[in-house]
């Protein structure tokens, strides 16, 4: 028994002195390797976390920015068909007034050209009525006469 304990003692003093160190430094080795890897997870989890922030901060930015020229792009639209539609208008009501220029030019000239032909209808109708020629004060008088009785009132009228 004493042997056993002898024996023991020099058994545990040799892995004392030549086992359990080394294998303490693989473990104190290996346990400052894990911890050095939990560190630098952790600052990279951190970093991560980081950026994440950063890009959701660049994305809520990137989205202000988006609705800000989207919505000066709709105030120009906006503005540009104002624009266009005003021109329209005055585009619009300028030919409308032309137009109505146009037509008042054509009547008073047709009504001229009435006036005209009934002066000369009337002058054939005295010639052949009364059988002789007349002069030209016989003529305009007549005239006067015959165009102060019709009634081109309703033709002005139609032009109103």
């Amino acid at each position: 028994m004493i042997w056993t304990l002898v024996c023991f003692a020099l058994t545990l003093f040799v892995l004392w002195k030549y086992a359990f160190g080394p294998i303490q430094k693989l473990i104190d080795a290996r346990r400052l390797r894990i911890l050095e890897s939990i560190e630098e997870a952790d600052r990279a989890r951190d970093e991560a976390r980081q950026l994440l922030e950063e890009h959701k901060r660049l994305i809520a930015q990137a989205r202000t920015e988006a609705e800000g020229i989207l919505a000066e792009a709709r105030k120009v639209s906006d503005a540009q068909r104002e624009r266009v539609r005003e021109e329209t208008d005055l585009d619009r009501a300028r030919r409308m007034e032309e137009t109505k220029r146009q037509i008042e030019a054509e009547t008073t000239r047709a009504l001229e050209q009435i006036r005209n032909e009934v002066a000369e209808l009337t002058l054939a109708a005295t010639a052949k009525v009364t059988g002789k020629v007349l002069d030209s004060a016989d003529h305009r008088r007549l005239i006067e006469d015959a165009i102060s009785e019709l009634d081109f009132s309703l033709l002005e009228r139609g032009r109103a």
